[in-house]
């Protein structure tokens, strides 16, 4: 029924790429999205959130005739940037839309390019969104704004980010007027307070959650240290109960066609890394500091099949396109029970696939705080996130901002708009 709703110029391109019935999220969101509400939408990875929220925009879109950025697309990554411009172009290709990426890896050229002829539709971080709002010409181009587009904001809920990308968006609001706010998130335990990051604190929303009951199964490993552990910790150079978790890491990989192995540290990647490569295992590393060339190229040699396993932190966490996961190891303790769930939903991506987790346990203690970590996951039991309240650095550096941005302000102007601001 969803699609039947959409323009049919979008509907003849949803044909066209063989999309025939909504997921359960697109069911659940379309229809409130083109009614103009703001929405946060709740729903797994790999469940067409992205399309849920755009294919009702763009539907929108084709009644427009601005020219100048009508649609903000905001990723906590840079990496989920680059992937949702593949994704979106074919979209924007067919229906005649332009689309960009503006983000600290952006070329200058690329960037003056924006400034002369602004895309329709703009994908950016939070980050540069504070850039953009202090550029004169920027803040042109944004005065016809009439959607904005926050995905994966839980990640960014949870630090001052979140905080600053709320300022923000009351920032745009002074610039445009209202727009239509739409959020796509991962499970949380208490999305009214992801909710009003979005919306503010005047306005209404709908929360929307599409977390339909897609199968799990996890597995908590402690592996049992053998004679020939003790041979490999010593080509590996390390101990003889790290080197057991490898071998049984490398029985995994080898029964499936490709796995994530997620750590909790950027330093453990490395480390992991450099030891299952001595021990002739097929892998690569991904994490936020390697460059952007280092990531792509990773990125692609998992997508082809040129390698077996990616070793990755948080940076995995999110929907970047990575191709087809069939396996998901948590080596250690996920310590979250949302956690758990985000990462192992990148295996069995397609909804209704089932998501399968290994949690490699590497003491005693870590054994039971897996088990009850997954049990709840199978419960859907996840935690609250916590959201920093009135964060005064926040503070001073937005005050800062907008005087920079309007060169003078008045002190009723200035409260107003931080008041619009949750929290």
């Amino acid at each position: 029924m969803s699609f039947e709703l959409l323009h049919p110029e979008v509907q003849k391109v949803l044909r066209k790429a063989g999309f025939e019935i909504p997921t359960e999220p697109q069911r659940a969101a379309i229809e409130k999205i083109l009614e103009g509400k703001n929405v946060l939408l709740l729903a797994p990875t790999g469940s067409g959130k992205t399309e849920a929220a755009m294919l009702p925009v763009m539907s929108m879109m084709i009644e427009e005739s601005s020219e100048e950025i009508s649609a903000l697309y905001i990723t906590p990554l840079r990496a989920l940037n680059r992937d949702m411009f593949r994704r979106l172009r074919f979209w924007c290709d067919e229906l005649g839309f332009s689309i960009s990426v503006r983000h600290g890896d952006t070329p200058q050229s690329e960037r003056r390019r924006q400034s002369e002829r602004p895309p329709y539709i703009l994908i950016t971080t939070p980050e540069t969104l504070q850039a953009i709002l202090v550029n004169r010409k920027m803040r042109e181009h944004l005065k016809n704004l009439r959607w904005v587009i926050v995905d994966e904001i839980h990640e960014l809920a949870t630090s001052k980010r979140g905080s600053q990308l709320s300022v923000a968006l009351e920032r745009l609001y002074e610039i445009s007027g209202e727009f239509q706010r739409i959020g796509l998130s991962a499970t949380v335990g208490n999305p009214e307070e992801v909710a009003k990051l979005l919306f503010g604190t005047e306005r209404e929303g709908e929360i929307i959650n599409a977390f339909y009951e897609k199968p799990f199964e996890f597995r908590v490993i402690f592996p049992e240290t053998r004679k020939e552990d003790v041979e490999a910790s010593e080509i590996a150079g390390t101990t003889p109960e790290i080197a057991s978790a490898i071998r049984k890491m490398r029985e995994i990989i080898e029964k499936s066609r490709s796995t994530l192995i997620f750590v909790n540290t950027r330093q453990t990647a490395e480390l992991l890394g450099s030891r299952m490569k001595k021990l002739g295992i097929n892998v690569a590393v991904h994490h936020g500091s390697l460059s952007r060339t280092a990531r792509i190229e990773v990125e692609e040699a998992f997508r082809r099949g040129e390698i077996n396993a990616m070793i990755c932190t948080s940076s995995m966490e999110l929907g970047i396109d990575i191709g087809f996961v069939d396996s998901v190891i948590q080596f250690s303790s996920p310590r979250e029970v949302s956690r758990l769930i985000q990462r192992t939903g990148r295996s069995g991506h397609r909804y209704s696939e089932v998501s399968r987790g290994f949690i490699i346990a590497l003491t005693p203690d870590e054994i039971l705080e897996s088990a009850v970590i997954a049990r709840r996951a199978l419960e859907r039991k996840t935690e609250n996130i916590r959201i920093h309240e009135k964060p005064l650095d926040v503070l001073a550096n937005q005050i800062a901002s907008l005087v920079n941005e309007y060169g003078e302000i008045s002190l009723q102007r200035l409260l107003q708009i931080l008041r619009r601001a949750y929290p």
